[in-house]
């Protein structure tokens, strides 16, 4: 398959960010990434813009490491209690999710992506536990919360209705017999 060179004007997930000269197959590059603007075709011209879009990027990047300082900072703060219904012996009727997670902290006034939040599997135990947050390539931070039990209340049998019987219990009916052709053939007998 023929490939290109282009130059990045805009970062693109799992290619490159700005300025980054790139090899790409080239219907890629020709369908997509040069007529919507977010490549530059390898020339002399674009050469000489990369170093303007290295600044843009350097920017970018000192910009975005800020943003994700001060969230951690106060994510650092921040303190997280979800509950969670736990019948006699506490077991866990149901579990806390990355999903949750990220809903409790969006309550909070944080926006994270579900894959910022790091939870290895739903948590199904009451007590104290550690999830992960990567805000950015070089900011991580390790947000502790705590799941509290909600005992839920025993269920109670219906009033006015008979309790359940053990299968021996059970008064048998007699099996019903199905009618063959000879019993619908032969008369009636009075």
């Amino acid at each position: 398959m023929a490939t290109t060179h282009v130059i990045l004007t805009t970062p693109i997930r799992n290619l490159g960010a700005e300025g980054d000269k790139v090899k790409v197959k080239a219907g890629f590059a020709r369908n997509f990434l040069i007529p919507t603007g977010k490549a530059l075709p390898v020339t002399k011209g674009a050469l000489k813009k990369v170093e303007e879009l290295q600044k843009i990027r350097a920017e970018r990047e000192v910009r975005e490491i800020n943003e994700a300082n001060e969230m951690a900072t106060k994510l650092n703060k921040l303190k997280i209690n979800f509950t969670l219904k736990t019948g006699a012996e506490d077991k866990a009727f149901g579990s806390v999710t990355s999903n949750d997670i990220i809903d409790r902290l969006k309550a909070e006034g944080f926006e994270l992506e579900r894959r910022q939040v790091r939870l290895e599997k739903p948590v199904k135990t009451v007590g104290s536990h550690e999830v992960t947050l990567n805000l950015h390539a070089d900011v991580v931070v390790n947000l502790t919360f705590e799941v509290v039990a909600e005992v839920a209340a025993p269920r109670e049998e219906p009033k006015g209705k008979r309790p359940r019987t053990e299968k021996g219990d059970k008064t048998e009916k007699a099996p019903v017999r199905k009618k063959s052709k000879k019993d619908e053939e032969a008369p009636a007998a009075e």
